[in-house]
């Protein structure tokens, strides 16, 4: 029943992100979700430097990591679903150094800090990381119609990253594309846990 129970953290995480980066922002004045980074909530000098990785990146990187390994746990040594398991805990530890490694408060620096590169490298981990899974999931045994919306979630927020990265370059709407694109890999894993807890 207790491993069960620990397959909910990838859904608990979803929700528990989204409630995490409104209340940061929040206490963030002039903090806008359209343009700017979730990661500038943790940025060196922001009034929620300390804040946001105590209520994010911490408790996130151990909910992502306690459900990586109940995947494992749960994969009945199938190397896909183990492999998926792996790189969600990789992802976890990625939030736990990029929370710890805080990025500049200008993201358009030309010379960034050690911690902000640090924190860059852990990012893009963590990004790769959530890609990577839902397409190994395309060649599992999981149900089709879940393997379809894996390569429809990756799709997606491919789209989103490069939206995002055309954003950058024009300092406009970035934050919001972040979003989709993060989330939809979010929702993914969500879903996912989801799917293994109801048939556990």
């Amino acid at each position: 029943m207790e491993g069960s129970v620990v397959l909910l953290t990838g859904f608990i995480a979803t929700i528990w992100i989204t409630i995490g980066v409104y209340i940061a922002g929040k206490l963030y004045p002039n903090y806008n979700h359209k343009t700017q980074f979730c990661s500038e909530l943790g940025a060196a000098g922001s009034p929620t430097e300390k804040l946001s990785p105590l209520i994010n990146n911490y408790p996130l990187g151990i909910l992502f990591c306690l459900f990586g390994w109940s995947v494992i746990e749960h994969a009945n040594e199938a190397l896909t679903l183990i492999a998926v398991g792996w790189l969600i805990i990789i992802h976890g530890i990625g939030t736990w150094v990029a929370g710890f490694f805080p990025m500049d408060k200008d993201p358009y620096t030309k010379t960034p800090t050690l911690n902000c590169q640090i924190h860059s490298h852990a990012g893009l981990i963590m990004l790769l990381s959530l890609l990577v899974a839902p397409l190994l999931i395309l060649f599992s045994d999981l149900a089709i119609e879940f393997r379809i919306f894996s390569g429809v979630s990756a799709i997606v927020a491919c789209f989103y990253l490069y939206r995002m990265a055309k954003a950058f370059k024009q300092k406009a709407s970035l934050g919001l594309y972040q979003r989709i694109s993060y989330w939809a890999k979010l929702i993914w894993l969500a879903a996912l846990s989801l799917l293994l807890w109801i048939t556990t």
